[in-house]
C-alpha cells in the first residue's frame, strides 16, 4: 500500500469517527434539552462574554446560523445579553447560571460516555496522544 492510499484510509476513518462522535454527542446533548450547536456555543462562552460575531469567527460557522441559536439560548434562560460598549449594535452574550450548570452536567456525561467506549475499545491516553500528534502533523503541512 502507498503512502497516499494510507492517507486516504485515515481520513475515511477520520470522516467518520467523526460522524459517529457528532451523533452521540447529539444525544448527549439531547439528555439535557440541549443540540450540539446550543452546547458548542456555550462552550465558547464558558471563559469569556463575547458578541455573535466573535462566537462566529471561534466556531467557523456563519454569523446568522449563531444568532439563531443565541437567541434561543437567551429565550430559553441559557445565556444572557449585555450592554458592549464597543459596539452598540452588537451586544456581549455570556452564560446564565443556568446555562452554566446545563453546561457543567453536559461535559461531564459527555465525559464519562467517551471514557467507557474508549476503556471498551482499549485505547489508552497514549494511544490518544500518539494519534492526535499524526494528525497535527498532518495539519501543519495541509
Amino acid at each position: 500500500m502507498t503512502r497516499a492510499e494510507s492517507y486516504r484510509l485515515l481520513i475515511a476513518d477520520v470522516y467518520e469517527l467523526a460522524g459517529l462522535s457528532r451523533r452521540s454527542s447529539e444525544q448527549t446533548a439531547a439528555e439535557h434539552g440541549q443540540t450540539v450547536a446550543r452546547w458548542h456555543l456555550m462552550s465558547v462562552l464558558s471563559d469569556q462574554p463575547y458578541t455573535v460575531p466573535a462566537i462566529a469567527r471561534r466556531l467557523g460557522l456563519v454569523r446568522q446560523s449563531v444568532q439563531r441559536v443565541a437567541d434561543e439560548l437567551v429565550a430559553e434562560g441559557m445565556v444572557e445579553r449585555s450592554e458592549n460598549p464597543d459596539h452598540l449594535r452588537s451586544p456581549m452574550h455570556s452564560l446564565t447560571d443556568a446555562g452554566r450548570q446545563t453546561l457543567h452536567a453536559i461535559i461531564a456525561d459527555s465525559d464519562a460516555d467517551r471514557s467507557q467506549r474508549m476503556t471498551r475499545a482499549g485505547v489508552t491516553i497514549a494511544d490518544l496522544d500518539q494519534a492526535r500528534d499524526t494528525l497535527r502533523k498532518l495539519l501543519a503541512v495541509l
